[in-house]
């Protein structure tokens, strides 16, 4: 019985400061988010009798609209979307809300959509909600969210750009990266013309966006014009330094087409009077093994390794002189091959420099923080 009473008092601990503020606070004031936030975590720290509980109070009192937001919130965060969406529905039919609460109650009920997966009336709610101008920065980034879930490019561009004008809010990185999208659609379906017309649109958007150069670079090339081919790769060099290593070999394989070596000896002239990345001196490394012999190559590997050490620079190095070596001497260098490729095996290429995620592919909008324009090669030194 004891042992009751005190679970039951427990229990009626966080009830009574919670019934406190409902005393003490009845309006939807400027303090709106604060107070959630506080309910949030008095729920969240809540058990499940807590929770019945605190329903309860909210059914007995009708007015606590920051106690219906929390509590959908808080059925949202548990799985359980369907109560989530019956709070959010019953509170909008509400005639005594504010302009300001039903637009927080219009976002919570497009969330609870987004989570349950029904994104068309997540979609209908929210673009509800930005046009009366209420929650302009969360409801074009939920519709921006179930635009690029669903690949939807083109609508993806419009409300960046409508988010944009309405807020002054920088989003050519964005809108850069929807006309790549749209213009890698229809690379795969053969449409060259429009193509070049997205990534146009890309570079007007962002002067800066590497991935638009690099993908118009690739086509030029496909599409035997390389000197206009050359011109997009070199346009990278200016955009963003790091991604040097991703176009020396592309750009190499143009001026051979070409049949013009003095122009490709220029260009990597220029390129060593650059402090290389390993990536980018490995690269480098490959036409001169190529064009020039091993020997060339192994000396340029040698050189750049006692300024930047790698693990990179080492194994190629070996395997050129694995080439040349016999006996206890060949044996032994494929034995530190082996050891040095089963360390590298598993090591990541691309690093997002915002979340820190890293992978073995280049992917231009990161997996882990969904950023655009974060990921990029890692540079051993």
């Amino acid at each position: 019985m004891v042992d009751s009473m005190w679970e039951l008092l427990f229990l009626l601990l966080p009830l009574a400061a919670f019934s406190g503020w409902i005393i003490g606070r009845r309006t939807f004031a400027s303090h709106t988010f604060r107070n959630l936030a506080n309910l949030n975590k008095l729920f969240d720290s809540s058990s499940n009798k807590t929770v019945d509980v605190l329903v309860q109070l909210m059914d007995a009192n009708q007015e606590a609209v920051e106690t219906h937001l929390a509590l959908g919130g808080l059925f949202r965060r548990r799985g359980e979307v369907d109560k989530a969406i019956g709070i959010h529905q019953n509170l909008l039919e509400k005639p005594s809300l504010t302009n300001e609460q039903r637009a927080l109650s219009l976002l919570e009920l497009s969330r609870d959509y987004m989570r349950a997966g029904v994104l068309d009336r997540a979609e209908s709610v929210l673009l509800d909600l930005v046009d009366q101008g209420y929650e302009l920065d969360a409801g074009f980034q939920h519709l921006l969210d179930i635009y690029q879930q669903s690949k939807d490019w083109t609508r993806a561009i419009q409300t960046a750009e409508r988010w944009q004008s309405k807020t002054n809010r920088n989003m050519s990185y964005h809108i850069a990266h929807y006309y790549c999208e749209l213009a890698e659609q229809q690379w795969l379906k053969g449409e060259q013309s429009e193509v070049r017309e997205h990534l146009k649109r890309a570079l007007q958007a962002n002067r800066r966006c590497v991935r638009a150069s690099l993908l118009l670079g690739n086509i030029e090339a496909q599409a035997r014009r390389y000197k206009s081919a050359i011109r997009a790769y070199k346009q990278i060099q200016k955009q963003d330094q790091a991604f040097l290593s991703e176009i020396i070999l592309p750009i190499a394989r143009c001026y051979e087409n070409l049949n013009n070596p003095e122009g490709m000896i220029k260009y990597f002239d220029d390129c060593l009077q650059k402090n290389l990345t390993t990536p980018a001196a490995l690269a480098f490394a490959e036409w001169l093994h190529k064009s020039k012999g091993e020997g060339e190559a192994m000396r340029f590997v040698i050189q750049h390794l006692r300024k930047n050490p790698s693990l990179r620079g080492l194994n190629r190095l070996i395997q050129f002189s694995i080439v040349r070596a016999e006996g206890t001497a060949e044996q032994d260098l494929v034995l530190f091959q082996e050891l040095i490729e089963k360390m590298l095996v598993n090591k990541p290429l691309y690093q997002c420099q915002a979340c820190g995620f890293s992978g073995r592919t280049l992917q231009w909008q990161c997996p882990s923080c969904k950023r655009w324009d974060v990921i990029k090669p890692i540079h051993e030194h």
